[in-house]
Formats: C-alpha cells, sequence, structure tokens
C-alpha cells in the first residue's frame, strides 16, 4: 500500500540542465541519500538507476525522462513526498523537458562547476520561464579541475537572470573541495567520508567570513526589499529572524522572482542532503502554483481546477511509453479529483470513453501498482489505448480540455527501407509505437520514391530510433544519409485566380476564386484570412477553399518541400446555383496557390543551427577557419580559462559529420553542441544546387 501524504507534503520537480552537468548523478544520489537504493550507481559505469534504456547506458547519455517517487525528512521540518523527474540534457530530446516541465511544479536546474551557464542550460531555463516553473540552482561538480563558483554565478548573472542568489558558498574547490558554508546560518559543513554521511558542523573557515559576510547581506537585502514588515526591522537595524527570511525567499521562488544558488558535487557525494532540505523548503507544493485552466469542449467557456480531491478529475497525458512487459504505458499528471483503477475515464481531446485498467507508480522502468491517482500526483496507467501526449482526461460527466503541449518541428530526416519482406511488416507496427511516444518523431512516404522518410530533432535522435528498431523490435533496416528538412516560401505580394470548370453531361462542377498571397515574418507559420463580403462566394464553401490552401502548400513549386511564413487572404470569386460544389473550390484554391507562388518569387528556407564549439585556444584559427567554409555566421568568442568558446549559426547542412571533424582538427580535444534557432534563405548558388539534386 502506498503511503496517504498530503498535498502540501508533496513536491513534484523535474532535474534539468546542459547534457553532462551531472543531472543523473544528482538524480541517483537523491535515491541514495533517500533509501530508495542501497547502492550508488554511476552514469560513466553504465549503472545508473534513471538510464534504465539500454541505449542510455552505452551512450551515458539520458533520452527518456524517467520518473520515480522519494521521501525525505528535511532538518527540522516533516517528511515531504518527492515525485522527481530526470529529464535529457541533450537539445535532440528537447521535447522530454517541454513535456515534463508542462507537468512540474518546480524544478532544479544543474550547472557545470567548470562550464557555468552552457546553451542547453539557457534553453531549458527558458522553457522553465515560459511554463513559469519555478527553479532553485545547483552547481555541480565542484571538485573537478576548473571548478569555479564565482564564475558560475557571473555567467548565471550574464546570461539568465540577475535575481539568482548564492544561500551556500563552497569551502575549497578542485581536488580541495571539501564542504559548504550555509549562509542563513553562518555554519560550514565539513565532510569527513567519501558518501557524504559523515558531516560535522563548525564555524565558518576564518580565511572565507568576510566572503561569506558580504554574500549573505546581498542575500538578506534581496530579501528585505520584497517584504515591508521585514525591511522596516532591516532598516531599524535588527536582523530579521532566519525563517522569517526563509519564508519570504520561498514565496519568491514560487513567484518566479528568485532562484537560490545551492553547490556541491554530487560524483563525490556533497552537497546533495541540503539540497533535498531546499527543495522541501523552497519548491511550492501542487497548492501553491497557480490552478490550472482549461475549457469547455466546444465552447469558450473557460475553468479553473484547483488541486482538491473532492473536485471532478481532471488529468494531463504527458507522456507515452511502451513497456516491454506490460505494454502501453501512459504517464499522467492529476490536476483536481481522484482517478480510481477500473473506473470510466472520458478522454475530452479525442472524445473517447476508456475504462482504466492497471495504475502503477513508476521507480525508472519498474512499477509499483497503486489503486488511485490523487490531485497533484504523477503515475501512469497501463493499457489505455487511443490516448497521446497532450491529451486531457477526465470525469465523463465534467468533461474539460486542459491546454496542450506544443513541439518544435523536425529539422533532419533520413530514409528507411526494410531489409526483407516480415521487417515490412514489423517495421510498420514498430514506427507506429515510436510516433506515439515521440511527438518529435516524424514519419511520411515519399510520393516520387516510395521510401519511407523519417525526421526528428538531430542526427542523435534519428540515430537513437533506428538503434530501437532494431532491438526492441527487431526490425532490421537500410538507412539513407541525413537530410535536411527544407522549407519554401514566397518573397513579393501576388494576386492569383483559380478556376475548375468541369462540365460531363449532367451535373458539372464549378468554383472559383481570388487569393492573395503575401509573405510573413520568418516563424509565423501560415495565415488564413476571409475577406468574402456580399456573399459573392457562399460562406459553406470557404473551409473547402482553407482546405485547397493548406493541401498546396504541402509541397512547394521550387523543390517539394512545404511553404511556409505566408497570409492567403480569399478576397473575392463567383459561384454557380447548380454547380459549384465543396470539391470544386478546393481544386481551384489548390490551383491559384500553385500559380501564385510561382509567380510570387518562390525561395528555399533552410534551417540554421546555434552552434557553441569549445576548443582549446592553440586551435581557434582552424576552428574558425573550419566552420567559416561551413557557411557559419560567428556571432563572437569569450574565455572561459584556458578554452575559447566559439558562438556561430551555422546552416545545417553543413553541419554533417561535424563531431568527427572538430575532434581531428583539434586533437580530440574540442566539443560542440547545436541546437535549432530558425529559418534563413539559402543562397541563390546553393539552391540550385539543392534543386538540382532533389529532381
Amino acid at each position: 500500500m502506498v503511503e496517504e501524504f498530503s498535498l502540501e507534503k508533496t513536491r513534484n520537480i523535474g532535474i534539468i540542465a546542459h547534457i553532462d552537468a551531472g543531472k543523473t548523478t544528482v538524480s541517483e544520489r537523491i535515491l541514495y541519500y533517500t533509501g530508495k537504493k542501497h547502492k550508488i550507481g554511476e552514469v560513466h559505469e553504465g549503472q545508473a538507476e534513471m538510464d534504465w534504456m539500454t541505449q542510455e547506458r552505452e551512450r551515458g547519455v539520458t533520452i527518456t525522462s524517467a520518473a520515480t517517487t522519494v521521501f525525505w525528512t528535511p532538518q527540522g521540518g516533516e517528511k515531504t513526498r518527492i515525485n522527481l523527474i530526470d529529464t535529457p540534457g541533450h537539445i535532440d530530446f528537447t521535447a522530454e523537458v517541454q513535456r515534463s516541465l508542462r507537468v512540474l511544479d518546480g524544478g532544479v536546474v544543474v550547472f557545470d562547476g567548470v562550464a557555468g551557464v552552457e546553451p542547453q542550460s539557457e534553453t531549458v531555463y527558458h522553457q522553465a520561464e515560459k511554463f513559469k516553473v519555478p527553479l532553485i540552482a545547483f552547481i555541480n561538480k565542484m571538485d573537478r579541475m576548473g571548478a569555479n563558483f564565482y564564475t558560475d554565478i557571473d555567467s548565471i548573472h550574464e546570461r539568465l537572470t540577475t535575481h539568482a542568489y548564492p544561500i551556500q558558498l563552497p569551502i575549497g574547490a578542485e581536488s580541495d573541495f571539501k564542504g559548504i558554508i550555509d549562509l542563513f546560518h553562518r555554519k560550514a559543513f565539513i565532510y569527513l567520508d567519501e558518501m557524504g554521511k559523515e558531516i560535522k558542523e563548525e564555524e565558518i573557515p576564518t580565511d572565507l567570513k568576510n566572503q561569506a559576510e558580504k554574500f549573505r547581506h546581498n542575500l538578506i537585502e534581496a530579501i528585505v526589499e520584497h517584504d515591508e514588515k521585514l525591511m522596516s526591522e532591516y532598516l531599524a537595524g535588527q536582523e530579521p529572524e532566519i525563517s522569517e527570511l526563509k519564508k519570504v525567499l520561498r514565496q519568491l521562488v514560487i513567484q518566479g522572482k528568485m532562484m537560490p544558488i545551492l553547490c556541491g558535487s554530487a560524483l563525490k557525494n556533497k552537497g546533495v542532503q541540503l539540497l533535498l532540505d531546499a527543495i522541501c523548503e523552497y519548491l511550492p507544493s501542487p497548492l501553491e502554483v497557480p490552478p490550472v485552466e482549461g475549457f469547455v469542449p466546444g465552447s469558450e467557456e473557460k475553468q479553473i481546477k484547483h488541486a482538491d480531491f473532492k473536485e471532478p478529475l481532471a488529468a494531463l497525458a504527458f507522456k507515452i511509453a511502451t513497456d516491454p512487459y506490460v505494454g502501453r504505458l501512459c504517464y499522467l499528471r492529476v490536476y483536481s479529483g481522484i482517478l480510481k483503477a477500473g473506473s470510466y475515464i472520458l478522454n475530452a481531446t479525442t472524445k473517447n470513453k476508456e475504462r482504466v485498467g492497471r495504475i502503477v507508480q513508476m521507480h525508472a522502468n519498474q512499477r509499483q501498482e497503486i489503486q488511485e491517482i490523487r490531485a497533484g500526483d504523477i503515475a501512469a496507467i497501463v493499457g489505455i489505448k487511443n490516448t497521446t501526449t497532450g491529451d486531457t482526461i477526465c470525469d465523463p460527466d465534467h468533461p474539460i480540455i486542459l491546454e496542450s503541449i506544443e513541439f518544435p518541428e523536425p529539422v533532419i530526416s533520413v530514409a528507411i527501407e526494410p531489409k526483407s519482406k516480415p521487417d515490412q511488416e514489423k517495421m510498420g507496427l514498430a514506427i507506429s509505437k515510436l510516433t506515439e511516444e515521440d511527438p518529435t518523431f516524424k514519419v511520411r512516404t515519399d510520393e516520387e520514391t516510395g521510401q519511407t522518410i523519417i525526421s526528428g530533432m538531430g542526427e542523435l535522435h534519428l540515430e537513437i530510433i533506428v538503434d530501437r528498431l532494431n532491438r526492441e523490435f527487431n526490425v532490421n533496416a537500410n538507412v539513407g544519409q541525413p537530410r535536411v528538412a527544407y522549407k519554401e516560401t514566397i518573397d513579393s505580394l501576388i494576386e492569383s485566380e483559380g478556376k475548375y470548370i468541369h462540365q460531363s453531361g449532367g451535373r458539372g462542377q464549378y468554383g472559383h476564386c481570388w487569393l492573395r498571397l503575401e509573405p510573413l515574418e520568418r516563424g509565423k507559420g501560415f495565415e488564413f484570412v476571409d475577406e468574402i463580403k456580399g456573399g459573392v462566394i457562399p460562406r459553406e464553401y470557404i473551409p473547402a477553399i482553407k482546405k485547397g490552401i493548406i493541401e498546396a502548400m504541402d509541397s512547394g513549386v521550387l523543390a517539394g518541400y512545404p511553404l511556409v511564413d505566408m497570409r492567403v487572404a480569399v478576397y473575392d470569386g463567383s459561384f454557380h446555383e447548380v454547380d459549384s460544389s465543396e470539391a470544386a473550390f478546393k481544386v481551384a484554391a489548390s490551383r491559384a496557390v500553385r500559380d501564385g507562388v510561382q509567380r510570387a518569387n518562390p525561395i528555399l528556407l533552410e534551417p540554421i543551427m546555434k552552434v557553441e564549439v569549445v576548443v582549446p585556444e592553440k586551435f581557434l584559427g582552424e576552428v574558425i577557419g573550419d566552420l567559416n567554409s561551413r557557411r557559419a555566421q560567428v556571432q563572437g568568442t569569450k574565455n572561459r580559462g584556458q578554452i575559447k568558446l566559439i558562438d556561430a549559426f551555422v546552416p545545417l547542412g553543413e553541419m554533417f559529420g561535424y563531431t568527427t571533424a572538430l575532434r581531428s582538427v583539434t586533437e580530440g580535444r574540442g566539443s560542440s553542441t547545436m541546437e535549432f534557432s530558425h529559418y534563413a534563405p539559402v543562397p541563390r548558388n546553393i539552391q540550385e544546387n539543392i534543386i538540382g539534386n532533389k529532381k
């Protein structure tokens, strides 16, 4: 039986960070100190419990977010239940981070003590900001060569937020890192053993007293600014009670106005218990986050759901996974009410009713059966069929639709062919399971070649997909070269007429419309405007016109890539009392778009990646030269100790195999990260090559 826990003593948190900052190691230590496991698992030995997939263990990176539930009693506090999600740091798996943040109440951002804020730390920080997730920061790897807590703080202030304040300072760094100063209580905690269990509390070392007082003063000033009572006490020369200061800090964290910074070394078992205390002290319970908003299906009527067991059920499916033992798992965050095993639920997004079979509490890939999930909780249900990521699950008598989750579009694709007839049948089934699990993984059939094209967020993403097809589903397939997901758009405003008239004895077909096509700025997608006045085209044909436009935009006129970033307005046309039909208007609109795009100066767009390259100084010239040969726009270089950082925007088409090239130029010492930034026009000479290759 799972213990029942009050919502005040529940925390739903995620561990988020750049790849290699040590998120999974932090999660492993949390499992160890909360007694969830009795042996520490290391990522580099392939033993980490939260990285349970074979592919994760081999590569030492997190691919899928893993959930678990642990219990912790903070110093002087009550036992608290923590639902923890360890998310991936690699940008190819950004969807995992996004869907986890959508359902979490708080997060711990982990930074590398040497590298500070890295590109993906910025991405995940801004994703958390978008979902208004309160954060605390943990500067990890204080034991590493080159670790510098204060440089990390500067990089947080410079690249993320100035409202971040240390509540701890490290004692020593690199191999001398031996303890942590608690600024609130003016105490030093010295670690005496390797496992971080023997901790001696003593006075702050004399050489660090001034430093500690300076940071403590800044921290208290920042807190009292937000509370009139404490401010007047402080100005009168009295120091407010520590419990009062912590109470105000907690509110500031929950409102997103402040981010406390902690430090430690998860690998060397230092600072994790204090991080657990801070999670319980400063991150919100489900009762302290704003209630979730939704609307009644088929109307604009808003509804608010509070974290209350007595309200009708409302939950969001944020992840679908295929478990080799129990089949399809659907991870849910319940916002209100109670979901019981055996009860009937309504999927408000698809309008399907289903019966809940078994409910399980997840611990990475192990399951513990439970009878119900209550408001504020995260768990998974087994065997639910027609639910996908972002669907709302609710009480059939009280339908509600919660805001879904938006995912980025894939930027890279490869052709995949099964090796034999049995593989072909298995591949269809396997791919449909993988697309259910991963909303950023898309599949289509190339009409010209009949090949299956799979698309994803990056080379690693597709590599993992192909690996899973082989291992989990026993599908042997040949994979083509990676291809870039180009798009097409127009460069000038044009008016275009589309007519479809067909006489064939009996009732004919008649559709006629005038469209205005105009370019939109990058990233705006597609807009449809209905400017028909006086009924020149009856209302019932307008949706058909829109449908015809959307279908025509699926393949552009240059090389058959999808059309984006354009507004299409229908402003005139005519109809026939008898012969007009939806089908005729659809064809007419489609013709108008194809004809108009050809005359509107069509251009090709390519995905541009934001690339950060980290190299030793002596290779700087060669690396920049190589980037320039790849059409890079170098934004600037920064110093980080003996290392140089290069920021650049580079077309994705030029970046295939870059990691290998970089290693060979820098004797294996350079590394790079890239993430999608925006689409930009392709230079004319390269556009001609791309079109020629496609044809």
